[in-house]
């Protein structure tokens, strides 16, 4: 078999088990190896970006905080999370982690106790409640402490630069409320913003992009696509915003005239393959 015949013999194989194969340099790869949440944070690093505190909202099982801590393992890492029922889970991850504490609250514009909507799969649970009718999605209410960030930056003694990243269903702008004077140190904040008003009174894509703008951030990079089982529409997304005028946006240009080249490269030999498959 020569190599022509091998390389469609593959491709029909790799199509039948739903996959493909791509050159390591090709756009396709790098676009790959980008998309999800280590490939944004292996970039920010890149940029020259070091947190010296890294702030957790919405922990959870501590998934983001592993995967940060990978990338940023020199770090001070503050978790917060509300539910008790993540925190054996926590208390597993941060013995693993030397500069990390978890405290169990929610974080809000205010101090004080809230009342959280504790969803039947947990990862759900909000101060908000949820638009849906005739489900069980808003669970159980339940009272729990909430503290700012300010607060808990001041009572901790964390020092900047921050990377500061919110997850909590619906309330982030009630927790950006409460984290303005930690603004002022912070490069870099990760925020799951949904596109459709999943909660009442909550915010959606544009509300949360203006936030930021009027506060001097920009959004730079996205990760997490995640689309609802309703219709497969695009729900919810991970944005990373940094300081408009910040470490991140020095340089608005596209490419280096080396790269620029080497790309122009690419196109044509990809068109000329396309076109020598009509002759």
């Amino acid at each position: 078999m020569d190599s022509g015949s091998l390389k469609k013999a593959i491709r029909a194989m790799l199509s039948w088990l739903n996959l493909d194969i791509y050159r390591l340099d090709s756009a396709k790869a790098v676009s790959l190896s980008r998309s999800g949440l280590d490939g944004l944070l292996l970039q920010a690093r890149a940029m020259g970006f070091t947190p010296t505190t890294v702030v957790d909202v919405g922990a959870a099982y501590g998934s983001f905080a592993r995967q940060c801590f990978s990338v940023f393992p020199k770090a001070r890492f503050l978790l917060l999370e509300p539910l008790v029922e993540y925190q054996p889970l926590l208390n597993t991850l941060i013995d693993a982690m030397p500069s990390a504490q978890c405290i169990m609250a929610a974080a809000s514009a205010h101090q004080g106790e809230v009342v959280f909507n504790v969803h039947p799969d947990l990862v759900g649970s909000s101060l908000f409640r949820e638009v849906e009718k005739d489900t069980c999605v808003n669970g159980v209410a339940r009272t729990v402490q909430a503290i700012t960030i300010d607060s808990l930056v001041k009572e901790t003694g964390a020092t900047g630069p921050f990377l500061l990243k919110v997850d909590v269903q619906g309330a982030e702008l009630d927790v950006l409320r409460g984290a303005e004077r930690m603004l002022a140190d912070t490069e870099y904040i990760l925020l799951e913003v949904s596109l459709f008003n999943f909660f009442q009174d909550g915010p959606d894509f544009h509300d949360v992009v203006m936030y930021m703008k009027n506060r001097g951030f920009v959004a730079n990079d996205i990760s997490g696509l995640q689309y609802r089982p309703l219709d497969n529409a695009l729900s919810q997304v991970d944005i990373a915003f940094v300081k408009e005028r910040g470490l991140f946006r020095q340089r608005h240009f596209y490419a280096t005239p080396e790269q620029r080249e080497a790309q122009d490269r690419r196109i044509r030999t990809h068109m000329e393959e396309l076109f020598a498959r009509t002759r």
